[in-house]
């Protein structure tokens, strides 16, 4: 049985990513998803967060996706998301600016939409941080 797979990362604007991989993590609408080669195919539901993976060569990669589908098949992973972002594209300050204005309305009211908007940039926070970790380990 093969250790490896195709994975493709598309947003509504395009491609983010295409390549060889051995792992990929999720947060599906059930739960964490790590999917591996031989993983059973499966379709489902995905939720704002972070898409991670490892490279054939061991590296590992962030994406953040605001949500979308996970489609798995004997050879070939996609994810379809709404909006997708690698990490080294976030910007830190736009992030936190976008928290502390949504925590600021949160405080006055309890809308559900901010509540959800809070999650979407603390997953961006995330993703910015993961991948500012790996590349300051590079050096």
């Amino acid at each position: 049985m093969a250790s490896q797979f195709e994975l493709t990362v598309v947003s509504a604007e395009r491609k983010i990513f295409e390549g060889t991989v051995t792992s990929v993590r999720v947060s599906g609408t059930d739960g964490e998803l790590g999917v591996y080669a031989g993983h059973a195919p499966l379709l489902t539901a995905i939720k704002p967060g972070m898409v991670k993976f490892i490279l054939a060569d061991g590296k590992e990669e962030f994406i953040y996706v605001s949500g979308g589908f996970l489609e798995v098949q004997p050879t070939v992973v996609t994810v379809l998301a709404d909006t997708a972002i690698r990490g080294d594209e976030l910007d830190e300050q736009r992030i936190l600016a976008a928290k502390r204005k949504v925590e600021d309305t949160l405080s006055k009211t309890n809308d559900a939409d901010m509540t959800a908007k809070l999650a979407r940039e603390i997953a961006k926070l995330r993703v910015y941080e993961l991948t500012k970790t790996k590349l300051a380990n590079k050096r």
